[in-house]
């Protein structure tokens, strides 16, 4: 039997791997196009929907990314971002997630002029005006981007850096995979870990498992973002099995970017039931047109999990969470109380 859309959205929630810039709302970005007299493709929201949400029949990864040209173009001013992250925070709180980690690179957010610390400073006064309204815990993710120069990593590596203990929980490499390998901004993560700051990488989505060996043994990731591939390498699975490393699994984005070609046949319920630490996560709540309720009804319903499966991968992610020790346990002893009334 399908667990009720209705009772997995009143249970605790992480999301994990959630993009900034791919979770605007569309109303928000109509609202400041006109503010910032940004030109928008059209001012027709079921149109701009229409441009801006690719939907299950999105050919490939590239074709994904395209609307995120749309989305960066009215998040080039610090009250935008504040916005954005303030409404981002918002929406998870609304569907009961309790931590939500948010990723994004500053480097795509200066056409305008705005430094670096400016936009960092930004999306974190959002996100905690949020923290102050709504029962939410936020972390900052920045991301390196494989597909601009590996110095440019080693610059947000410094911000990550600077802002560790001050709302950055760790540090990301995203972009384009292929012909764009891990192993060339290895300087940054060493930054990273010789600073004892906790990092995730892209992976295993649109190339195969040997981009997660260069993220897990170049970079020491200690999360792995998408992994869908992992499975064409069993050595490399068992490894991954062994040293607890999370999957920061996103299924609707899988499915559009043709990491996988249905819901069906997604590795994510080989991998749960082979007892990898699995988080399910929504990646771009606009791009995809999703939240993290739909995401855990998607994962459930396919994989025909039972209450204690939905409970088993909701607490893995409060597991996977970069978040001090003290806070986990803490945040696990009440996640379990409340875990038990369902």
């Amino acid at each position: 039997m399908t667990i009720p859309i209705d009772i997995i959205e009143k249970m605790p929630k992480t999301d994990l791997h959630c993009h900034l810039d791919g979770s605007v709302r569309i109303d928000t970005i109509l609202d400041l196009a006109k503010k910032q007299n940004v030109e928008l493709p059209t001012t027709n929201r079921s149109k701009l929907k229409e441009i801006l949400v690719p939907g299950l029949k999105c050919k490939s990864l590239v074709e994904y990314l395209q609307p995120f040209d749309i989305t960066l173009s009215v998040m080039q001013e610090a009250q935008a971002l504040q916005r954005i992250a303030y409404e981002l925070a918002e929406d998870a709180a609304k569907e009961n997630i309790w931590y939500l980690e948010i990723r994004y690179s500053p480097v795509l957010h200066t056409k305008k002029g705005l430094k670096l610390p400016e936009i960092v400073d930004a999306v974190l006064i959002g996100l905690q005006d949020a923290e102050r309204k709504f029962p939410i815990k936020t972390g900052v993710i920045i991301c390196g981007m494989r597909d601009i120069n590996p110095e440019t990593s080693i610059v947000l590596a410094d911000l990550a850096k600077a802002y560790k203990n001050r709302g950055v929980v760790a540090f990301d490499l995203a972009g384009a995979e292929e012909n764009n390998p891990a192993k060339h901004h290895k300087e940054a993560f060493y930054q990273i870990l010789n600073n004892n700051i906790n990092c995730t990488a892209h992976a295993g989505e649109a190339y195969g498992p040997e981009s997660i060996h260069q993220a897990i043994h170049y970079c020491g990731a200690h999360r792995i973002g998408h992994g869908t591939r992992l499975k064409e390498d069993g050595d490399l699975l068992n490894y991954v099995n062994d040293q607890r490393i999370p999957l920061e699994i996103c299924l609707t984005s899988n499915i559009q970017t043709k990491a996988a070609d249905s819901f069906e046949n997604h590795p994510y319920k080989f991998y749960y039931d082979y007892g990898l630490r699995m988080t399910i996560n929504t990646d771009n709540r606009l791009i995809s047109d999703t939240t993290m309720t739909n995401e855990l009804f998607i994962a459930a319903k396919y994989a025909k999990w039972t209450m204690n499966d939905l409970k088993n991968v909701i607490v893995a992610g409060f597991k996977s969470a970069f978040l001090p020790m003290r806070e986990k346990t803490l945040l696990l002893t009440k996640l379990n109380a409340e875990l038990a009334k369902f």
